[in-house]
């Protein structure tokens, strides 16, 4: 069961996923949901302001890290845990 944050991660994720009705859940593949560099791109940015973060990484190291939606959602948590 996804608590709060990851509801709305999730939200934002499927504004920029390719359409295929698919439930997506923490353990969605990002690249199976169509997102390529540039969405990725966009649903940082989203974050950042949404949370009032900031996710210090490249397109390389963000594709790197962040295999699945669970992978986005901790990696937000925890720099919403620092910013605290």
């Amino acid at each position: 069961m996804a608590d709060q944050l990851a509801t709305d991660i999730i939200a934002k994720i499927k504004a920029h996923a390719e359409p295929g009705g698919e439930e997506i859940t923490t353990n969605t593949e990002l690249t199976s949901l169509g997102i390529h560099s540039l969405e990725l791109t966009e649903i940082i940015f989203d974050l950042e302001e949404e949370y009032g973060i900031e996710i210090e990484m490249n397109t390389v190291d963000a594709w790197s890290n962040l295999k699945n939606v669970g992978d986005m959602v901790e990696a937000v948590r925890a720099l919403i845990a620092k910013k605290a």
